[in-house]
């Protein structure tokens, strides 16, 4: 009965196609914040045994059980890189150490004087790096106080990442478990800690560092076939 309208009857007022948006980059490129950035820690490494590792290196998990001095003693000699002897050994309380040695010199077979000089004294620093740690325990009985700055600075000589816990609480609730790792750590590096920080520039000077470059970032041992 009524005519149909022609296609374009609703179209006459139109102005053509509705505007598109923007794309999300024209976007972003004004003012778009990015919610998520890079934290810091992101290029921290893990360290290469866990902390409940010990029987890794069951030699030293025994030494560290009896004797936790001669372990932190060793570690201290390495992370000080050796300049603890400066101001340890000098001090009057201590000096007796480097009169010890000084008469009663250990001589390795193959190395120069002075080679043995310097691995005298690394001994040396090492055992009073020991005996102040011990003085600690035996008075106050908080050791953790003194070799929690260490393991502080070994984590940032090698960018290592803290936990869930700070050096601290790690110290003061597992004190032998955190210095078997930091032990581990170092020896996975390719440190010596036998034989003192000298002697270990001295090796790696004449490339016998067993194949590893000394501070080298460790790997895993779990990543090893």
């Amino acid at each position: 009965m009524y005519p149909s309208a022609p296609p374009d009857a609703y179209n006459k007022f139109s102005t053509g196609a509705p505007p598109t948006a923007p794309p999300p980059a024209a976007y972003q490129q004004h003012g778009a914040v990015n919610m998520n950035p890079s934290r810091p820690g992101a290029a921290l490494r893990t360290w290469s045994t866990g902390l409940f590792h010990c029987m890794d290196d069951p030699g030293n998990c025994l030494i560290t059980c009896l004797c936790p001095c001669i372990t932190f003693g060793q570690i201290a000699d390495i992370v000080d890189k050796g300049t603890c002897c400066e101001f340890v050994i000098s001090s009057p309380p201590l000096s007796f150490l480097t009169a010890c040695y000084a008469n009663h010199p250990k001589i390795l077979p193959g190395n120069s004087p002075l080679q043995n000089q310097k691995s005298n004294l690394d001994f040396a620093a090492c055992i009073a790096s020991g005996l102040i740690y011990g003085l600690i325990c035996a008075s106050t009985g908080m050791g953790c106080l003194y070799s929690c700055l260490y393991r502080s600075r070994l984590r940032a000589e090698y960018d290592l990442e803290e936990g869930e816990c700070p050096d601290f609480l790690v110290h003061c609730c597992c004190e032998h478990l955190a210095l078997c790792q930091e032990y581990r750590e170092l020896k996975n590096r390719g440190f010596d800690l036998g034989i003192g920080w000298d002697a270990n520039m001295d090796r790696q000077r004449r490339g016998v560092a067993s194949g590893t470059v000394m501070g080298a970032p460790a790997t895993p041992l779990g990543m090893i076939r």
